[in-house]
């Protein structure tokens, strides 16, 4: 469906975008080191999947509903910062865990990372904006299929952020692991984490 030239040309946009510094990035460290590498890796594979619905909302055209609405837009961007200040509110109330009691508990722990991953990062407005965009950029008209087109760009996006994600997540859960090896360091570890997420939905809050 995409052309050769066009995938790669993609790929690389996605990639270069992905990697440089950014709220999603931020949030997938933060947890990684404060709670381990399998929390930030699942986390991080959240984020990356919320992709996926800016991909159908660009495919059907409601990101440009929603960008076009400033009550919309306002509504969304408030609902998002609030979510990652709540976020970021657990964390910092955290006693310093980043293990789980026992393994029975891992699987739920590991749900919830990844379900709020994934509406931190569906909920984000800019991230709407972004997808609107940026994939009609990449799509050529005479190849016809333009939704499809779209869509297979959302989710070329899509892979490559879940693995960049999940090795960002796994190093960043490396780095966690040795710090806590250190009297109190998964207290300060979540602190962090906290003050990263509380930051990013104020900054989201008040953006205009």
């Amino acid at each position: 469906m995409l052309a050769p030239e066009q995938f790669l040309g993609f790929l690389l946009a996605a990639v270069l975008i992905t990697a440089s510094p950014g709220p999603d990035n931020l949030m997938v460290l933060g947890l990684g080191m404060s709670k381990g590498r399998r929390q930030g890796m699942v986390f991080g594979l959240g984020c990356a999947l919320g992709c996926l619905s800016h991909t159908l909302l660009a495919v059907l055209g409601v990101s440009a509903l929603i960008a076009a609405s400033p009550v919309a837009f306002t509504a969304l961007r408030v609902g998002g910062g609030l979510y990652l200040v709540w976020l970021g509110w657990n964390a910092l109330r955290s006693q310093g865990g980043s293990k789980a009691a026992d393994g029975a508990q891992a699987p739920q722990t590991l749900r919830s990372l990844f379900a709020k991953g994934l509406v931190a990062n569906a909920i984000n407005p800019k991230v709407v904006l972004f997808f609107l965009s940026l994939l009609p950029q990449f799509v050529i008209p005479a190849n016809g299929q333009v939704p499809g087109q779209m869509l297979a760009l959302g989710v070329t996006f899509t892979l490559q952020a879940a693995i960049l994600f999940g090795l960002l997540g796994y190093f960043a859960g490396a780095i966690g692991a040795w710090l806590n090896r250190k009297p109190g360091a998964g207290k300060w570890l979540d602190r962090i984490a906290g003050t990263v997420f509380v930051a990013l939905g104020v900054k989201l809050i008040v953006a205009r």
